[in-house]
């Protein structure tokens, strides 16, 4: 982060760089999840809260950490609200790895629901880079 107070508001070029994220990715987000909502100031500039700097971490860990869709986080939020996104990373990581000592039903079903075993991440992953290698293939020709 910047030497900013941690409670100060941020610009979009701020975020932008704190979280190595285009300027358009931030933009789109806010279109995709309501619950982001910089304040826009004088010929439309951005401000970010710091919350909406958490959330925007918690977000784009879900979305490149954790292999969520935008649906998918979407879905997350809905069902489980802003706040435990709003914590550390590592604490977010609820959403994918099941927790040995809860042995709540609901939870766990909860759970299944938004998580990936690594024999699918990694399909999925193999199928990415086929999918990128074709559409390589494609734009050569």
């Amino acid at each position: 982060m910047s030497s900013k107070s941690p409670e100060a508001f941020r610009t979009i070029s701020e975020v932008s760089k704190d979280l190595a994220l285009p300027q358009h990715v931030l933009r789109f987000w806010e279109t995709k999840f309501v619950q982001i909502k910089p304040i826009k100031r004088g010929g439309g500039r951005r401000y970010y809260r710091p919350e909406d700097v958490k959330l925007l971490k918690g977000i784009k860990s879900l979305l490149y950490n954790d292999g969520y869709t935008i649906r998918g986080v979407q879905k997350v939020i809905k069902e489980n609200g802003t706040k435990k996104l709003l914590k550390p990373n590592n604490e977010n990581k609820i959403f994918t790895e099941a927790q040995k000592d809860n042995n709540d039903p609901l939870f766990q079903n909860n759970l299944s629901k938004h998580s990936l075993n690594e024999n699918k991440r990694k399909k999925l992953v193999n199928v990415l880079e086929d999918l990128v290698q074709l559409k390589n293939k494609l734009d050569n020709k």
